[in-house]
Parts: C-alpha cells; structure tokens; sequence
C-alpha cells in the first residue's frame, strides 16, 4: 500500500513538472523569445509607438531578425523601444540604419522594421541606438482627409451660394450679367459726351474768330475788349470753354475704357463686383453728365444772345445770308 502512494507521488510531481514546463515553453514560443543561439539588444527611440507591444517581430531588409523585448515611457514625447536582435546580424546592421514602426499586412500586428542606411556607417554594437522616424499614423491621415472633406464641402456651399446669387440677378454683378440696359446707357452717354465735345470745339472755333476779330480798330468786339470790363469777362469766358472741352475729352476717353473693361471683363468688373453701391453712383454721375450737357447748350446759346455777342452773330448770319442768295445767283 506504501508502494503504491508513493508511486502516485512521483507521478503527480512529474505530470506537475512536466505541465510547468510546458506551459514556459508554450509561453516563450508564443512571444518569441529566442531560446536559442546568442542575441545582443539595440534601442530605438519614437515619439509614438502606434500600438506596438513587446514581441512583436523586428525585421531588417524584410527578414525577421528578432523580437522587440520592451516599450519604455521615458518621458511625455520618448518611447524607448528595446530590441532583441539575433547575433549574426551584428556584421549586416550599420549605425546609420533606420528604425520604423510599421504593419505586418493590412490587419496584422505592428512590427518595427529597419532599414539600412547610405552604407558608410560602423558596425552596430550591443546597447547602440539607432535612428527613428515616426510615419503618419491611419488616424492622423483619417482626420487630416476629414478636415480637407469639411473644408471642400463649406467652399461647395459658398460656391452654390454666390452662383445661385448670380442667376437671380442680385447683387451688381448679378446686375451686369442679365441686364445688359446698363451697357446701353454707357454707350448713349459715352455718344452724347462726343456729340457735345465736338459742338463744343465748334463753338471754340467761333470764339476764336470773334477773338481774332477784336483785332479790327472798327468792330464792336474789339472796342468791348480795349475799352470795358465785358473784354476781360470774355476771356475768361473763352478760358472756362477750353477747359470745359479738355475735360469731357478727358472724360469720354475714361468712359471708354471703363466699357471697354466691362465687356472683357477685366477691370471696372472686378470693382463692380466688390462695390455693390458705385452702380447707383455711376447711374446718377451719367444723368448729371447729361444734364450738365443740356445745360451747357442752353448756356451757349444764351450766349449767342447776349448783348455782347449778339451783333456778331447777327453780323454772321446776314453774310451766310448774302453769299447763299450770291450763289443761287450765279447758279
């Protein structure tokens, strides 16, 4: 009977031994560990690891040359990644090689990977660091897309907004895309401003003979002009027209390109289109440039009237008057 239990004794303790050292190896095989053969450690620092953990493989050139044997947190910004590498790769692995953290596969564990270097570096030795560069992780590159893809929808939105704007006619240069009446009126008053510039040179042209005919001892105009003061007012009349018709020639030519920018669309319509207010401007600045003409006529023809001009102008009309019945004469 005594045999018999200590029997079972033995037995027990060498099924317990036995399972111990299974479960061990089980254990060092499932991390892989290197049982053996010799190995020597090396040490690469990240700033993030991205879910690396201890056993994981370590891979040179793509080969699995050992395992990472710990993940130390140095500090809030360093993760000090120790690597057991196996020892025949001391005469492959350079100080200049590069260690990353990559994926085995699309959904396999993380791995570190080295690289080597330019290849005129010196041999590793056990403990060295070697350098690390940390790739842009899934989720950086998730939220980096999901920041553009907000962006490019708030700028669809702003687009939809302002051609929606343009198709509705709003805004000024809504305005001068479907209503091309204001282009018209431009160019009716860019014609009026050339009618009147050329009426007005005419009547330059008239003074200029009243002018030249105050040189006469005999005529009235150049009795006004040695002997009042009604002479100097019409100078400065003669001054005023001059300056008058340099201006409208000044302002027809700027009229002229400002259509001519609004039909190209350069200039006057990049203005428009940031100045909502200057078409209300422009529309009222034209009808005073009408009226301003209107009146320039009327006062003209006052002219032609007054009391100082007036016995030239008839003087001028009894010629015109004389040679058209001399040559219906002679006809």
């Amino acid at each position: 009977m005594e045999r018999t239990s200590l029997e079972k004794l033995r037995l027990g303790v060498f099924v317990i031994l036995g399972t111990t050292l299974l479960v061990i190896a089980a254990y060092l095989i499932g991390n892989r560990q290197n049982m053996f053969g010799n190995t020597f450690t090396i040490h690469a620092v990240f700033k993030n690891v991205n879910g690396l953990q201890k056993a994981n493989n370590v891979r040179y050139s793509g080969i699995n040359v050992g395992t990472v044997k710990d993940i130390v947190m140095e500090n809030d910004s360093t993760i000090d990644v120790v690597m057991l590498i196996q020892d025949n790769m001391l005469k492959h692995i350079k100080k200049d090689a590069i260690a990353t953290i990559g994926s085995d596969g699309l959904v396999g564990s993380m791995i570190v990977n080295i690289v080597p270097g330019n290849g005129y570096g010196e041999m590793i030795k056990s403990g060295d660091q070697i350098i690390s560069y940390s790739r842009i992780g899934a989720e950086d590159m998730m939220s980096t897309l999901n920041v553009t893809s907000e962006n490019a929808a708030l700028l669809t939105a702003d687009l939809l907004k302002v051609t929606s704007a343009l198709n509705r006619g709003e805004g000024t240069l809504g305005r001068l895309l479907n209503d091309t009446l204001m282009a018209n009126n431009l160019e009716k008053t860019i014609l009026n401003l050339k009618l009147a510039s050329a009426n007005a040179n005419n009547t330059l042209l008239e003074v200029n003979k009243l002018v030249s005919a105050a040189n006469s001892d005999n005529s009235v105009v150049g009795v006004l002009m040695r002997d009042s003061l009604a002479g100097l007012e019409i100078k400065q009349i003669i001054n005023n027209l001059e300056s008058a018709s340099d201006r409208m020639q000044k302002l027809t030519v700027n009229l002229d390109s400002v259509v001519t920018g609004i039909a190209e669309g350069e200039g006057a319509l990049n203005y428009l289109s940031k100045d909502t207010i200057f078409v209300q401007r422009l529309e009222a600045t034209m009808q005073n440039i009408e009226e301003g003409t209107a009146r320039f006529n009327e006062n003209m023809e006052a002219f032609k009237h007054s009391f100082l001009t007036r016995g030239y102008y008839k003087k001028m009309a009894k010629e015109e008057e004389k040679a058209a019945k001399k040559e219906q004469r002679n006809n």
